[in-house]
């Protein structure tokens, strides 16, 4: 059952191809470049890879702008790099997840090339037409101050198609029982080719009734999730879908399903969001009541927790007070902000390169209940290009040396200029120097993370947060199989003492071992743990004696 469930104790690192590391010199990141940097992934600690859009793309949207499924964009390499990689991945233990794009494609798509041509061909009903503008075309965009409708005419078909995103991204109509064969079909192709599963892009809008009369999403449509899930089943028996689901919680289960059918994981945004007003304000509260309301899940679905991701910092769960002050903490200028709901910079530059800041919030995404998926760059504190549009401005390229570009390529136009100069330029900034830093963010992130591996308790395990008399203070312990581990984190700006009840914190619960230090604690004679926490401090701690590894169950 546990190698079945792999992805619950995973540790996933997000990056783009393109941005990563060029093997030939042409400016672009390619598959061959990634793969010689494998062992790098693999000492961080990453077991499994998610890749962002790699196939055949036009590039007006990063990739998400899919021209063809059933290839490598020439830029990256080809299908035989591809198969390369994936197999040296996969020699390195890591596995690898790659975006499925399949709400919408590319307009230079042949598929959509076609269907507004002919209108007696196939492809005609595989997208979203009406005849006339529909009356509420200007409603549900999802990019405020740059795209205008969800609807535009088509001089070539002469009507209007449905786009949920970009004019230049023509919706599926998914509902279309070709379409999801078609998906099918894309997917049991790349399982073939060595990914183990897909993070699944808009999975609401997937799954969504569209057309000029759609009022909703009814409940049926949900079904859609249990046959991909079917398919993959057969096909890769381990293979998963993580969702990327921006939804509030009492319909978290529609996607995960009663039994654990449809998705096997999701994004906790509800969380996320929550955790950055917790940043913002030193305030545990709302967090915790995130926490809770999306504690309830099949046993066999799991959330993927996170801090930046490739979008901006999506705020719109928050209420627009919650979100306000979000704003004014991290990003205060409007430059920084993005579609009138997010924040668009990096994690290091939002919270002043401070390091107990940045050390505070991945020890929490790390311990919070679900699986944690880190950003390319995060590790060794990478900044923004806030001069770049909309989202690039946080997918610069990585930063490997001081040598040009970053080490990134030696090429003299990369794809996107390389952060030089200032605090977070690659002069400062990269991987080689911090390396040789036995204090830096890298190596630090490299600790952390060996120790987040052994802790199945935080994947598997049951959580209850513990009431403390200090307001800023959040206290987590989570349980499984007679195993019980318990972190501790300040949101404070200030030094603080907090007192915990041995007796409440599960069995052996005098004595509380370190995992990150030899600052270890037993309790008192009244049975009382006295923590002292610096300015955002943080502690691992395991409950019981230091034999606590002679009595675990084999994870």
């Amino acid at each position: 059952m546990i190698n079945d469930l792999w992805y619950k104790n995973a540790l996933v690192y997000c990056l783009s191809v393109s941005t990563y590391m060029d093997a030939d010199g042409d400016g672009c990141g390619d598959f061959a470049g990634l793969t010689r940097r494998l062992d790098y992934l693999a000492g961080l600690g990453v077991t499994t890879l998610w890749l962002m859009p790699f196939q055949t793309s036009p590039g007006r949207d990063d990739g998400y702008d899919v021209a063809d499924y059933y290839n490598v964009d020439p830029r990256f390499g080809t299908l035989g790099d591809f198969v390369e990689f994936t197999h040296a991945a996969n020699q390195r233990g890591m596995r690898v997840l790659m975006d499925l794009v399949v709400n919408h494609t590319s307009d230079q798509h042949p598929w959509f090339q076609e269907a507004r041509r002919d209108p007696d061909s196939k492809y005609r009903d595989w997208y979203v037409w009406s005849d006339s503008k529909p009356p509420r075309a200007d409603d549900g965009v999802v990019f405020p101050g740059v795209q205008k409708s969800t609807w535009n005419f088509d001089k070539v078909a002469r009507r209007w198609y449905f786009h949920r995103f970009y004019d230049f991204q023509p919706d599926l109509n998914t509902a279309n029982p070709l379409v999801q064969a078609e998906i099918l079909k894309i997917m049991g192709f790349w399982t073939q080719l060595g990914v183990s599963g897909f993070r699944m892009d808009a999975v609401p809008f997937v799954i969504a009734v569209k057309g000029p009369k759609a009022t909703g999403r009814p409940k049926e449509q949900y079904d859609m999730l249990r046959r991909f899930r079917e398919l993959l089943q057969w096909r890769r028996g381990d293979a998963i879908i993580l969702g990327e689901a921006n939804v509030l919680p009492d319909t978290d289960l529609d996607y995960f399903g009663d039994e654990g059918e449809r998705l096997h994981m999701m994004f906790n945004f509800q969380v996320n969001q929550n955790l950055f007003y917790a940043l913002a304000t030193g305030d545990p509260k709302p967090l915790t009541k995130a926490l809770a309301a999306t504690r309830p899940r099949p046993a066999t679905s799991q959330w993927g927790m996170f801090l930046r991701n490739h979008d901006e910092l999506d705020l719109g769960r928050l209420t627009p007070k919650q979100r306000q002050r979000v704003f004014d903490a991290f990003g205060p200028d409007k430059s920084m902000q993005l579609y009138d709901r997010g924040i668009r910079r990096r994690l290091a530059p939002m919270l002043g390169n401070d390091r107990r800041r940045l050390e505070l919030a991945y020890s929490l995404m790390l311990t919070l209940p679900g699986t944690p998926v880190l950003r390319y760059g995060d590790e060794i504190g990478m900044g923004d290009d806030l001069s770049l549009p909309e989202r690039n401005c946080a997918r610069t390229p990585m930063q490997w040396s001081t040598e040009p570009n970053g080490g990134f390529t030696s090429s003299g136009k990369p794809l996107l200029p390389a952060i030089s100069g200032g605090a977070y330029g690659f002069e400062h900034v990269n991987v080689a120097a911090q390396r040789r830093d036995p204090d830096s963010l890298l190596n630090w992130m490299e600790r952390v993370c060996r120790m987040r591996k052994e802790l199945p308790e935080v994947g598997w395990g049951d959580f209850t947060v513990l009431p403390n008399a200090v307001p800023s203070v959040l206290v987590m312990r989570y349980d499984w199989r007679n195993n019980s581990v318990l972190f501790v984190h300040s949101l404070q700006a200030e030094p603080v003492e907090i007192e915990l009840d041995a007796r409440k914190l599960g069995r052996d619960g005098e004595r509380l071992v370190n995992l990150l230090s030899e600052h270890h604690s037993q309790a008192d004679a009244k049975g009382r743990h006295r923590i002292l926490l610096e300015t955002y401090g943080y502690r691992w701690f395991r409950v019981g004696g230091l034999d606590y590894l002679l009595r675990r169950s084999d994870a």
